[in-house]
């Protein structure tokens, strides 16, 4: 009788010893484990687990799942394969709480005190799919910067055979007799040049643009390069009589931009606001600083966009005008995320829209770090 209760308490130990020693092991692991019934009540978390999902494990046990996991079907999780073979169920969701993330569920039907239940073994993927997301859009940037490189080559010989017979013809016009003509022919000429070498100007900005390259950062004036901007924009917002309110402190801090590339982009911002504001319609920019960062605001008249179009707005190829390219934007978000800032989206449909360029001041302490380039 005493060997047999001495064997127990050697059994009782030796399973104390491997349950305090699995414990252990789920307790350290990264990935989160949950046992949970049929039903969908939580039996067994780690820590883990209780970090991705924002519950103390030790309160959590006895309570529905749904309260972190929702529209998850516990019963067919926990059913296991008529066959009899060991099956497991993969998917990816994405949770908000205690912070946005993207999950890899894997779940296993097993036992768990006399009841069907589901093991579930959570892995944060977030970083991995920003990753793929970010590998596929620079696929799709270089695939654009291939066929903008050929369009551009395409575009420029029709334009430097355009600029050179203008200067025959300016040549010609020159050797009129009749002063007045020649006045006024000269002066079409040179409209025609001018319009030519913007055109040409900005092909190469554009082409700048889609090379991408660091930023020469150097201490920029954001209003003189803003200024630039619209003097190159004028015959396309005059054309459309469209009013431009210009709002900016007489004195600005400076920033450490690539004024080019800074160019770039709010060109690319005003012309997606001109279009969309129509004819006669209004664009309004505002330019302010705090003591970390500096501003650029750009709100159009136009139709807007709903939320669900937010998230896509950036990715290369996506446009809402018919005529459009969907290369502007990412061109934009490129640039800024290069000089360490941020672009804020603000629309409502009916109401226009605001993008507000946000870039940290030269003389700030600390900045967002720049994104790694692919």
């Amino acid at each position: 009788m005493a060997a047999r209760v001495d064997k127990l308490e050697f059994l009782n130990d030796r399973l104390a010893r491997r349950r305090s020693f699995l414990e252990t092991i789920l307790r350290t692991v990264q990935e989160g484990v949950l046992v949970a019934t049929e039903d969908g009540v939580l039996s067994y978390a780690n820590r883990a687990a209780g970090a991705l999902l924002g519950f103390d494990p030790d309160d959590a046990a006895g309570r529905p799942v749904g309260r972190w996991l929702p529209d998850i079907d516990w019963a067919a999780l926990s059913r296991s394969d008529d066959s009899g073979r060991e099956s497991f169920s993969s998917a990816e969701l994405e949770v908000f709480r205690p912070q946005r993330a993207v999950l890899d569920l894997s779940s296993f039907p097993i036992e768990h005190a006399g009841r069907r239940a589901a093991l579930v073994i959570l892995r944060d993927v977030t970083r991995e799919r920003e990753n793929a997301r970010e590998a596929l859009e620079s696929e799709r940037m270089q695939a654009v910067r291939v066929l903008a490189a050929s369009l551009a080559h395409e575009i420029g010989n029709p334009l430097n055979a355009l600029g050179i017979h203008l200067q025959l013809l300016g040549r010609s016009i020159r050797s009129l007799s009749d002063e007045a003509e020649r006045a006024d022919l000269g002066e079409l000429v040179q409209v025609a040049r001018d319009e030519v070498e913007r055109l040409d100007l900005i092909l190469s900005k554009f082409l700048n643009a889609l090379r991408g390259g660091a930023p020469s950062l150097a201490p920029c004036d954001v209003g003189e390069v803003l200024e630039r901007t619209l003097r190159v924009m004028r015959a396309d917002i005059q054309e459309r009589s469209i009013g431009v309110d210009l709002s900016r402190p007489s004195a600005l801090p400076k920033i450490m931009a690539d004024s080019e590339q800074l160019q770039q982009a709010f060109f690319n911002i005003v012309k997606n606001a001109v279009q969309a504001t129509g004819d006669g319609g209004t664009l309004r920019i505002a330019v302010s600083a705090d003591d970390r960062d500096l501003s650029v605001s750009f709100s159009d008249d136009g139709p807007g966009m709903a939320p669900d179009d937010y998230a896509s707005i950036f990715s290369p190829f996506h446009t809402s005008k018919p005529d459009g390219h969907g290369i502007g934007l990412p061109i934009v978000q490129r640039i800024v995320r290069d000089h360490g800032g941020r672009i804020d989206v603000s629309s409502k449909p009916g109401s226009g829209t605001t993008f507000r360029l946000v870039f940290p001041l030269a003389d700030r302490k600390a900045r967002l770090i720049a994104a790694s380039r692919p």
